[in-house]
């Protein structure tokens, strides 16, 4: 176990001390109101609505519940109760003070939030409105860049800014750079000075420079987001009259190896450094139709299941940084996760079955993202099929063990119509375009094989599986694999699979994840941002940062 207090990412509106919700028919207002004593961890004060984890797990639940338990919500307006000041970024203080492994997943975790916005703007018809009212520097303005528009006060003393690289010595984390060449457009010298000034760009010539969709004089502030955010809303087909699902708390039971949920379970081999999920599959009488699965609510097995399984995933990266391997396993009959998925499918344009679609996605995508060795192990009792197939086609590899005398009890996988594009990687492709190269040729000799149970040989053949070692090999197969894995470096592994999972053409994702991300990481360890006269370490004591001129 860490020695700090666990992280815990369950959380409700009634706890939250930075964020305020408020709801005006489709308009959704998020005011920020940073509690500058509400910081996750002892050192530093959340002041100028600065923030660190704690706001950004609340920020995801509150988007969350707006997603499924306001329906009705068709534009989200993102704002500030502090005057003068939108969001001064990432608590400087907090990054001072942090390891390397807290920032890195910080980082990752702010990513992954700013994302889902962008995710539930183009496949829910959620859009988001970011409400400029003061200041809005760093972090701050990169959540603002992950909203649909951005309107800034004019009131002459209210700027964005990405003061990071001269203020700080390091990367704006959380795709800043990334979001304003690929999404703003902005010019790349225009963002050369942007990037390297300290005072931000405010009024016209932020607007000009297309770093702000529009300005507004304080006094025609108020309205003209009201007219913006209802003009958005009025593009939306989210329904007006269908009402939310409660985001009731998650059942977990939480042991010192172990983590229990009604769907999955994660076991902890500490001496090994290995963590087991066992994803269970639906039991019994599941919903087929709407009324029911509305009736069902958080209890329907798939919004459960997404949710039992991120936060399990969020829990496993941030409290056990030192389980370096996580073993991904089903358990229970394929036939009730194939129903699971033609239930998905045929009800896909109704909004709840749409939003947990879009829970599902964004979740198997923090698979894809988490720094860990992921190897499925598909045994008897196993159920990787359709949408639990994704839990193999995710992982780094995959050995399947064959039983050529026991057809009974030999486990196969069953591809399904929800591989071929439900659950889109952060690339756009589906996890087959990626594991064939969108090569025609494969992709169509696997859809032909659809709907059909594969044992390990046919799965093999068809390039699905990683190895198909048989009853006598797959102990000491599967024992060396994992064995060797765990004696390599964490550091080149976390390299060489974040490469490999993301392979073909880049999208705007993938260049934040795989390539600000990578430099900022290695930039999180240099003495010139951490060091004893770095940036981050003598920021706000009134020393000067003693940067080493060497270019590396």
């Amino acid at each position: 176990m860490s020695h700090s207090p666990r992280v815990d990412y369950q959380t409700n509106p009634s706890i939250y001390r930075h964020w305020a919700l408020s709801f005006d028919g489709p308009v959704a207002t998020l005011t920020a109101d940073f509690d500058e004593n509400g910081g996750l961890r002892p050192g530093y004060k959340l002041k100028l609505n600065s923030y660190d984890l704690g706001v950004d797990i609340e920020l995801n639940d509150a988007i969350n519940r707006i997603r499924f338990e306001h329906p009705e919500v068709r534009t989200v307006v993102m704002t500030s109760a502090k005057e003068k000041v939108f969001c001064s970024g990432a608590n400087i203080f907090m990054l001072g003070v942090s390891s390397h492994a807290w920032k890195v997943n910080f980082c990752k975790f702010t990513n992954e939030t700013r994302n889902g916005l962008e995710d539930s703007s183009k496949h829910s018809g959620l859009k988001f409105l970011a409400a400029l009212n003061g200041v809005c520097a760093g972090g701050g303005y990169e959540l603002a860049l992950a909203c649909d528009e951005i309107i800034l006060v004019d009131d002459r003393s209210s700027a964005v800014s990405l003061p990071e690289v001269p203020l700080l010595g390091v990367l704006p984390g959380t795709g800043g750079l990334t979001r304003l060449t690929d999404k703003r457009h902005v010019r790349h010298d225009l963002a050369d000075i942007f990037c390297t000034t300290t005072e931000g760009v405010r009024g016209q010539k932020a607007k000009s420079w297309g770093l702000v969709d529009d300005i507004a004089k304080p006094a025609e502030f108020s309205a003209r987001i009201r007219t913006r955010a209802l003009q958005l809303a009025a593009g939306s087909d989210r329904p007006a009259g269908a009402k939310g699902v409660a985001l009731t708390a998650i059942g977990r039971r939480i042991e010192d190896d172990a983590l229990h949920y009604s769907n999955v379970t994660v076991a902890i081999d500490r001496a090994k450094r290995i963590a087991t999920f066992t994803v269970k599959a639906p039991q019994g009488a599941q919903p087929d139709g709407i009324a029911a699965i509305e009736a069902a609510g958080a209890n329907w097995y798939p919004l459960a299941l997404a949710r039992e399984l991120e936060d399990a995933i969020l829990s496993m990266r941030t409290n056990e940084l030192d389980i370096g391997v996580w073993l991904i396993k089903t358990e229970g009959e394929a036939e009730a996760v194939l129903a699971m998925d033609a239930t998905l499918l045929a009800h896909q344009g109704h909004w709840l079955v749409r939003e947990t679609i879009g829970y599902l996605r964004r979740t198997f995508s923090r698979f894809d993202l988490s720094s860990r060795s992921l190897f499925a192990l598909i045994e008897p009792g196993s159920c990787f099929a359709g949408t639990f197939l994704e839990l193999a086609l995710l992982c780094d590899r995959s050995y399947h063990l064959a039983l050529p005398d026991d057809a009974a009890r030999a486990p196969t996988i069953t591809v399904g119509e929800a591989n071929f594009g439900l659950y889109p990687m952060a690339t756009g492709q589906s996890r087959l375009e990626r594991r064939f190269y969108g090569e025609h040729s494969p992709l169509e000799a696997v859809r032909a094989k659809a709907g059909q149970p594969l044992d390990a040989d046919a799965a093999f053949a068809l390039g699905l599986v990683t190895s198909n070692p048989d009853d006598i090999d797959w102990p000491d197969e599967t024992r060396i694999a994992i064995e060797e894995r765990l004696s390599m470096s964490p550091d080149a592994l976390t390299g060489m699979e974040a490469n490999l999972r993301f392979n073909g053409q880049e999208n705007m994702i993938t260049r934040i994840f795989g390539r600000l991300t990578a430099w900022q990481n290695w930039i999180f360890q240099r003495p010139n941002a951490v060091g004893e006269k770095g940036a981050l370490k003598v920021y706000g004591k009134g020393d000067k940062a003693a940067f080493d001129w060497n270019r590396v």
